[in-house]
């Protein structure tokens, strides 16, 4: 009897510290995971991408995209989509409403298409057949706001990134007029790339369609009454 009794003052303090001693384990688990959790950054979609040690063609022409052609064909290549406009500040996620980019822009803006397609993506670049192509497009109508403000080492640098991102170029070697022709591009469902002069044809005058439908419905009642009231006063 007195050993039990003994067994149990000896097991009872040890069951005890093994109890806190898995209490405090998993209380300060809890709390590093609740700690990593709060302190782990949430990315930047629309930052400046950084270059690596030894940038490549293609890693500067990330750069280029960023600055001058990710505003409307965002972030992933996706084109101006909902998903990528919501990222906006809200008074900027419509921007074709206002007056700087609306149908009557003001002096220092510029009309901006609804739609704006895709650059990365399957059969994104169905409108080109060669890398070559695609420069040139890049050069000569490109950025829309601004055509032809990129020059040519720019140009080169965002067509070899567009083209990696495609899988369509490995980026081992410099993209250029010299091999720019070889590097083919699969022709799909062509995808329509909008001008800055289409835009604005686009755009007209800002009125609804409706609006002009509803004007010419009004004309034809208007040339029944006439002909009707006509051949009224003819019988008389």
């Amino acid at each position: 009897m007195q050993k039990k009794t003994l067994l149990k003052f000896i097991l009872l303090p040890f069951g005890i510290a093994l109890l806190f001693a898995g209490l405090f384990f998993d209380s300060s688990t809890a709390d590093s995971a609740m700690v990593q959790a709060e302190t782990t950054p949430t990315p930047d979609r629309l930052a400046e991408p950084t270059l690596p040690a030894s940038p490549s063609q293609g890693d500067r022409g990330a750069q280029v995209y960023w600055l001058s052609c990710m505003p409307c064909h965002g972030d992933k290549g996706q084109g101006l989509t909902d998903e990528f406009r919501a990222t906006y500040p809200s008074e900027e996620e419509y921007c074709w409403e206002s007056g700087c980019h609306g149908a009557n822009p003001y002096e220092s803006g510029f009309t901006l298409p609804k739609k704006i397609p895709a650059v990365i993506g399957p059969e994104a670049l169905g409108k080109f057949s060669d890398a070559a192509q695609l420069n040139a497009y890049v050069r000569a109508v490109m950025p829309f706001w601004k055509p032809g403000s990129l020059t040519e080492e720019e140009a080169w640098r965002v067509t070899a990134f567009i083209l990696r991102e495609n899988d369509l170029w490995d980026d081992k070697t410099e993209l250029a007029a010299s091999n720019a022709a070889s590097v083919k591009i699969p022709r799909g469902t062509l995808t329509p790339v909008v001008t800055p002069q289409q835009a604005e044809g686009q755009s007209g005058s800002g009125v609804p369609v409706w609006v002009i439908g509803l004007g010419i419905l009004m004309l034809l009642l208007l040339l029944m009454f006439v002909l009707k009231k006509s051949q009224n006063t003819t019988k008389i």
